[in-house]
């Protein structure tokens, strides 16, 4: 067990809370729904990043490279002024959803270098130009730019010629829970010496203002060595911290509040507020700033000038020990920054290196490694504080829903139930710094890898009361937690499972049984809210696909009726195969589980079947063209196939799960019952694969897809003229580029065709687009079911990859080919490019740039590019598991092992023939 694993195995423990600080600051809390108090719900514009510095947050904090305690009650981050820029750079900037072409985006550069699961190691990088932030031309010049033409992005602004910018490197190493220590390293890229004001940031979230009852916090400069300055924080939540500045830095105080004579236009309480700080250094006001050193937010003000080719190095320590026991902070007297600080900081970046060297195989080579580490450290740093009870929201904005004189809520008016003030794992905390409940569950894929109880944590967050829905829906995002998420999340469940348990020796049964009786309400609420026939067809809005299809499907179709959705279907038949797993597990040592196996038995085998012919009606499958697609069912009885070759009809596939027979075996009443079932339905029984039929090793298959069916899905996912691109399987048919699917209705055109990048639609948000790129979670899920296939099919069963290229390979093969390509949207080709930055030479050729890996939220259908939010790690991070997969097994391998089970997973070192090093359900 090295350094990290022993902190993991501690951190539950009251005495050592390695969890406790971390990066759970967000990055925008301006322009959430969380600050919005607007009539008309209209977020972005009622709390902008104008207002941001001098407005005080009601639910949580923002900051550039920031960090929190796990109740966000104390925050730190950093802040920079280059003498130029009208603000200071406090947080991060980007278009709002109307100002950006295709949508919000953040127009900053900054990266995720590294951290371990319990933050006792972090880096972080900022670009900041030196000349001044083109805050008003990024906004004008994006505004102008219509759906078809690029994003117009910070570097296109000059802003980063001849290299007049500055690395701003943060890292932070723990010497113990409570005390952090903060390394900034500062290197001058431009030709010419540079001057930068570096202002670490110490404040408490504001929570006084809002409870009238609350104990007031404060910050105090207290004596300290001439070498530093010490600021003493005080709350009455948290006790008493110290945060040391070497140097001689001036310390600036003033209070977390807003400043409402800019605001609102009324004389503010004080003169001490917010943006005080950026008003005395950016614009020399006199008076804003506190003479008596107290107050709520503390800067220390360094004033740098770095040489061309330089840097510099700034130091702080943010500890629970107080200037009067200096011992405990370094083991020499009076020193808090002496020499143990350096050797704390060079041993947790090695404690770090020697954690992912058992986490990241030796097969990826130095740059797989590289971009492995990196999506794995922006899985960690994109955890967030989020806090949000709705049910005083709604209060405060006049919405109580149990006063009889309440005024309508925007939005989730049938949420006041919620309470939510945890550590999430978020997609991206700018542009996503909210918490989607499928996206976390694709989330935990990755995060297995390094903290396997964070995952379970996480999994089981959602299924809480103050997050699940009495009626049992899982909550989908803050915008509308009443939309509705795939149901991925018992998938997600038994993969968690079944790692541990393969890991351990012995899985978490009780918080499997509890997320078993959770998912059932969540179940229920699915097929009794969503198959409106009662016909085992599902429906769902847009179920995560955004604008996929001909129409919004989260509104009412222009034609009238509505929509049975593949994805809908196979969603729910894939949720009955993992339901059917985790019982069959429960089964195994609490036979009142069995029963449980039955009815999810018959679920799926139902919901299966009713997605081909049932009933003499017409049914998703399309034999002439071999593919699913949505069937819309109008008023006047009409059905009619909406032929939309889209991931729509390839998420059917995904439906597949591997059965080992294990509790049949155990409960042979069980076999009889599910024999009687099929034999009483042959109808039901040739609808679907045979799950009589045994396969490889005696093995029994759940799929929708027989054979045949199986095979014609496969030859047009694989063909590189339809769904294969270079780089994984698109979400759109390349098909449809030259044929467009066109439909009359409502005396309106509806068209989809093929678009490899942006969406010229702005259906359901302005940068919404599954009409081409490539996604990663979606590409998970092929992977998954095509090893699922293997293990039952296995050698024997091929077919041609690419489709028409006359070369044959088995499924798992196949599996592999499609990895790589993901894989090779952030790997460095042979010509030292990585596709996922395209054409931006400065990404491609910078020895200060090319090294350092965003993980975009979907990529170009035919070339790769990044597109979409730049920083969306939460779900691309998959990629991570998916290069860990293939590096760590072989189809021998996996052919030998029997039953693949979700998420099994064996050390590197422990690889045999016999016991494949990882795979996954």
């Amino acid at each position: 067990m090295n350094a990290e694993q022993a902190r993991l195995r501690d951190a539950g423990a009251p005495s050592t809370p390695w969890r406790k600080w971390g990066p759970y600051l967000s990055e925008r809390q301006w322009g959430t729904v969380r600050e919005d108090y607007s009539e008309g719900g209209n977020a972005w514009d009622y709390f902008s990043h104008d207002q941001a510095r001098s407005r005080a947050y009601r639910w949580g904090e923002d900051g550039l490279a920031g960090v929190s305690d796990d109740k966000q009650h104390l925050c730190f981050a950093l802040a920079l002024w280059n003498g130029k820029d009208a603000i200071l750079k406090e947080r991060l900037f980007g278009l709002t959803n109307a100002e950006g072409n295709h949508g919000e985006d953040v127009k900053e550069y900054y990266f995720y270098l590294d951290s371990t699961p319990t933050h006792s190691y972090m880096k972080y990088l900022y670009k900041y130009p030196q000349g001044a932030f083109p805050y008003d031309d990024l906004v004008q010049t994006s505004r102008a730019r219509g759906r078809t033409e690029l994003e117009y992005e910070l570097i296109d602004t000059g802003a980063f010629d001849q290299d007049r910018y500055f690395d701003v490197f943060v890292e932070y190493a723990k010497a113990s829970p409570e005390d952090l220590l903060v390394c900034v390293t500062v290197h001058n890229r431009g030709p010419e010496p540079a001057d930068l004001h570096v202002l670490p940031t110490l404040w408490f979230r504001n929570e006084w203002a809002w409870h009238g009852a609350t104990e007031r916090p404060a910050l105090q400069q207290v004596g300290g060595a001439p070498a530093h300055g010490t600021v003493r924080a005080a709350h009455p939540a948290i006790g008493e911290r110290y945060l040391y500045a070497e140097g001689d830095a001036p310390l600036l105080f003033t209070e977390n509040e807003t400043n409402t004579q800019r605001i609102f236009g009324v004389a503010n309480r004080s003169p001490f507020v917010k943006d005080g700080i950026n008003n005395h250094v950016v614009h020399g006001q006199a008076g804003v700033v506190n003479p008596e050193k107290t107050g709520t937010k503390v800067v220390a003000h360094y004033h740098i000038t770095v040489n061309p080719g330089a840097s510099e190095v700034i130091r702080l320590r943010l500890s629970d020990v107080a200037p009067a026991a200096p011992a405990q902070l370094n083991g020499t007297k009076g020193a808090p920054f002496g020499a143990a600080f350096d050797l704390v900081l060079e041993t947790r970046r090695k404690e770090a290196d020697e954690f992912y060297a058992g986490v990241i195989p030796a097969a990826v080579g130095p740059d797989g490694s590289n971009v492995m580490r990196q999506a794995l450290a922006g899985m960690l740093w994109s955890k967030q504080f989020y806090h949000y009870d709705v049910d005083k929201w709604l209060e405060e904005r006049g919405s109580d829903p149990f006063s009889p004189t309440r005024k309508q809520g925007p939005r989730n008016d049938h949420w006041h139930h919620m309470y939510n003030g945890d550590v999430i794992s978020m997609p991206d905390k700018w542009e996503y710094p909210w918490y989607a409940a499928w996206d976390l569950a694709f989330h935990v894929l990755a995060l297995t890898l390094v903290d396997p109880e964070f995952a379970k944590q996480q999994l089981k967050l959602m299924l809480r009361e103050r997050y699940m829905h009495p009626n049992g829906q899982i909550p989908a995002y803050e915008w509308n937690f009443g939309d509705v998420n795939p149901p991925v999340h018992a998938w997600a469940t038994i993969f968690t499972y079944s790692l541990e348990k393969v890991k351990t020796g012995e899985g978490d049964k009780e918080w499997l049984k509890t997320s078993f009786q959770k998912l059932l309400l969540n179940f229920t609420w699915w097929v009794n809210r969503k198959d409106r026939t009662g016909r085992n067809v599902f429906e769902g809005g847009f179920l995560g696909l955004d604008n996929i299809g001909v129409f919004d499907r989260s509104s009412p179709l222009p034609t009238g009726g509505y929509l049975e959705q593949a994805d809908g279907t196979a969603w729910m038949a894939l949720f009955s195969q993992n339901m059917l797993e985790i019982a069959a597990e429960l089964a195994m040592s609490d036979p009142d589980y069995a029963d449980m196996a039955v009815k999810f038995t018959e679920h799926f085998m139902w919901i299966a079947s009713s997605m081909t012919h049932l009933g003499g009606e017409t049914g998703m499958w399309d034999e002439g063209d071999g593919f699913f697609y949505d069937v819309l069912r109008t008023p006047d009885g009409r059905a009619e196939r909406l032929k939309v070759r889209s991931m729509v009809g390839l998420l059917p596939l995904c439906a597949v799960t591997v059965f080992d027979g294990k509790v049949i075996a155990k409960f042979p009443e069980i076999a009889e019952r599910l024999r009687w079932f099929i034999e009483s339905r042959p109808e039901v029984r040739a609808a679907i694969h045979d799950p009589m039929k045994p396969g490889v090793a005696g093995r029994r298959l759940g799929s929708i897809l027989d054979e045949t069916k199986l095979r014609r899905v496969l030859e047009k996912m694989l063909d590189e003229n339809e769904f294969l691109s270079d780089f994984g399987i698109r979400s759109l048919s390349k098909f449809h580029e030259k044929h467009p699917f066109v439909m009359h209705a409502g005396g309106q055109e509806y068209r989809v065709g093929y678009l490899p990048a942006e969406s010229d639609t702005g259906m359901f948000g302005g940068n919404s687009n599954w009409r081409g790129p490539i996604w990663m979670p979606v590409n998970a899920l092929i992977i998954r079911a095509l090893l699922q296939y293997y293990s039952y099919y296995g050698n024997d069963f091929t077919v041609e990859c690419p489709t028409g290229s006359g070369r044959r390979m088995n499924l798992y093969q196949v599996a592999e080919e499609i990895s790589r390509r993901l894989a090779n949207l952030f790997l460095k080709g042979a010509d030292g490019r990585r596709p996922v930055y395209g054409g931006a030479d400065k990404f491609q050729t910078d020895p200060h740039w090319r090294d350092h890996v965003l993980f975009y939220e979907y990529f170009h259908g035919d070339n790769g590019a990044g597109l979409g939010a730049s920083h969306q790690t939460g779900w691309t991070g998959i990629v991570a598991r998916i290069m860990h997969v293939f590096a760590t097994t072989s189809a021998d391998q996996m052919a030998k092992l029997g039953k693949l089970a979700a998420g099994t997973e064996f050390p590197v070192e422990a690889r045999t023939e016999e016991r494949p090093a990882s795979f996954t359900a």
